[in-house]
């Protein structure tokens, strides 16, 4: 009993095998990564590209509050720089036809955790469906000492 038990095992297994293989065959993505600047001069000068599109994942490097010549803005103003960061973050989601319902990694980086804990609420606005995964880390410092936020995101399309 137990040969006909193994015997009927083995080619279960190998067929089982043979399936997953071609399955994730058929299903890698073999796309060149797509670059996006959302301010190219300055993101040019700093060295970075604000978003990289490679098959239905998008990085999104962290927003900051600032403007199109890299000045910042909404200086000592928390809850205005957190909306200025959401802000950029959205026209990169509307570059590429995404949402932040698409969006499954949000870290955020703050100068001030009290600060930002009190107005960190707004979040309900931006994700109205449900919370991606991600972390809010309390930071020395970002780029520049006005800036008091910095979020980042990860971006997984379902089309």
């Amino acid at each position: 009993m137990k040969k006909v038990i193994l015997l009927f095992l083995i080619p279960l297994a190998t067929f089982s095998c043979q399936v997953k293989t071609s399955e994730l065959s058929d299903n890698q993505c073999n796309q060149e990564p797509e670059y996006f600047l959302l301010r190219p001069e300055v993101e040019k000068s700093f060295g970075y590209s604000h978003a990289v599109k490679i098959c239905n994942q998008i990085k999104i490097s962290g927003a900051v509050s600032m403007d199109d010549s890299a000045n910042p803005t909404a200086i000592g103003d928390m809850e205005q720089q957190m909306k200025n960061c959401y802000a950029d973050l959205k026209k990169i989601l509307d570059h590429y036809n995404a949402s932040f319902d698409d969006v499954v990694v949000e870290n955020i980086f703050t100068t001030d955790m009290s600060s930002f804990l009190e107005v960190a609420s707004y979040r309900n606005e931006i994700y109205t469906n449900n919370f991606p995964t991600g972390s809010w880390l309390g930071v020395k410092e970002l780029a520049f000492p006005e800036f008091m936020i910095e979020i980042e995101l990860e971006v997984h399309l379902n089309k």
